[in-house]
């Protein structure tokens, strides 16, 4: 996964995550918000701004810029995920 990422974009560090998202998107605040909750770290990379993350997101999700899609320090990845799922994949 490393070697598909953008320029500025590394791997979340050990129990965060990355979350690809838009400015319009209520799943993504809906994640966002739980995630909040739940005192889980995450960076927030909005694909319509930033270089090179809408073709990631596509590259995850056979094409399709879905979001949320989140990122694992593992470099594993999960399209619109609950919290529950999260979790399980922070360990």
């Amino acid at each position: 996964m490393r070697e598909i990422l953008p320029p500025g974009v590394d791997l979340p560090t050990d129990g965060t995550v990355t979350m690809f998202s838009t400015s319009w998107c209520g799943y993504c605040r809906r994640l966002k918000s739980q995630l909040d909750r739940e005192g889980i770290g995450y960076t927030e990379i909005n694909i319509e701004d930033t270089p090179g993350t809408a073709e990631l997101v596509e590259t995850i999700n056979a094409g399709n810029q879905t979001v949320p899609t989140v990122l694992y320090p593992d470099g594993s990845s999960a399209t619109n995920p609950s919290l529950a799922d999260v979790k399980k994949a922070l360990g």
